[in-house]
């Protein structure tokens, strides 16, 4: 029986795009092993979001061909996010490849293999519509499909009579789920030779407004009224479009976890327009006042973004100020740097020396995770 080892970088869509890639290659009767270097077959599931991520692809790939230098190596197998690339510039930049797999070539025609028997991640969508300028996710995973929403209910419903009882539904923008969606293809937009900040449409204008309840709030409805199911998480919300009924949803429905991760990247309104994030410190902060309101015990999580372009000491000591006024309980904090093809690779130099970016790293990192590590909320 072949042996398959799958590699995994980057985030939790990443982690549940690699159950349902390993139930693929079980119904074409290989099996896993946790050992790369017995393995038939290597895929390495790639993320592109920082630099950083891509070094430790290559790394991984050098230690491969420095162990299989003196005999047959297993066939390596990439996909991921570094397929934003085309093929030839992956062939070029890893010839070591022999094959790329889209990620969007794996389908839920097979059963994830799901190591966890408890907890279980459920994609609701895939891609992205909106227009952050350092983000490479529309690049990698294209622009947002929504799930039909008897798929996501059956899958759960599934779960359950096998004995999972908490789900965590992903999306790279969960509450914007079923919505209708405008599709303007953002890679002509950055061709465009004339391209600047103004010319980039909002996060919001992409999203068409529900006209009764939105399809995201009677998604989590339906899922509630499983009963085996005693707790439902989501990941990622953003906050342009955390509207009044989820929170009122969340407030009356002790199934849905109290922990709300809702990245804010700046705390800064200069870096925030750079950005393209479409809204304000000020209205951040009142959505979050206004989640507290209605939902006391809720916590908070994010991501912040330090040394973008041109961010000063001000704008950084903004961030500092408001993540202590937020208090958030668990914060990814990444250094910026520039993804070929985004639009702030394209405006933006990057002026911020790795120095500067590596102390505010570490201010914000001890401030959000290593002093609040006691009372830090379990992320599933």
């Amino acid at each position: 029986m072949p042996l398959v080892h799958i590699k995994t970088f980057g985030c939790q869509a990443n982690k549940s795009d690699s159950e349902r890639i390993l139930g693929d290659y079980f119904a074409r009767g290989f099996s896993e092993t946790d050992d790369w270097k017995k393995a038939d077959e290597i895929v390495i599931n790639t993320c592109s979001v920082r630099r950083s991520a891509e070094d430790r692809v290559r790394g991984f790939i050098n230690n491969i061909n420095k162990f299989f230098a003196t005999s047959s190596k297993p066939k390596i197998i990439l996909t991921g996010c570094m397929l934003f690339r085309s093929e030839a510039q992956i062939r070029e930049l890893l010839p070591e490849v022999d094959e790329v797999l889209p990620i969007n070539e794996v389908g839920f025609n097979q059963q994830a293999i799901r190591k966890d028997k408890i907890h279980a991640w459920v994609p609701v969508s895939s891609g992205c519509n909106s227009f952050c300028t350092y983000c490479i996710v529309p690049y990698s995973r294209g622009r947002e499909v929504s799930r039909p929403e008897a798929d996501i209910v059956l899958e759960v419903e599934n779960l359950a009579k096998i004995g999972f009882t908490e789900i965590t539904l992903l999306g790279q923008n969960v509450n914007s789920y079923g919505l209708e969606k405008e599709g303007i293809a953002l890679r002509k937009l950055y061709m465009e030779s004339h391209l600047d900040l103004s010319s980039l449409p909002s996060n919001q204008s992409q999203y068409k407004k529900a006209k009764s309840t939105p399809p995201f709030v009677i998604l989590l409805q339906k899922i509630s009224k499983i009963d085996q199911i005693k707790k439902i998480s989501f990941f990622t919300s953003n906050p342009w479009d955390f509207y009044d009924e989820l929170i009122d949803e969340i407030a009356k429905n002790p199934k849905i976890d109290r922990f709300i991760h809702l990245p804010v990247q700046s705390g800064s309104n200069r870096i925030l327009e750079k950005m393209n994030r479409g809204y304000t410190r000020e209205s951040y902060l009142a959505l979050v006042s206004k989640i507290k309101t209605k939902i006391p015990e809720a916590v908070f999580g994010t991501d912040i973004i330090v040394g973008f372009p041109t961010e000063t000491d001000e704008d950084f000591h903004e961030t500092v100020n408001l993540v202590k006024q937020i208090g958030f309980k668990v914060g990814f904090v990444a250094r910026y740097s520039p993804r070929p093809g985004t639009v702030s690779s394209k405006l933006f130099p990057d002026d911020v020396s790795p120095a500067i970016k590596k102390m505010r790293w570490e201010i914000l990192d001890k401030i959000i995770n290593k002093d609040n590590l006691s009372v830090r909320p379990i992320v599933p």
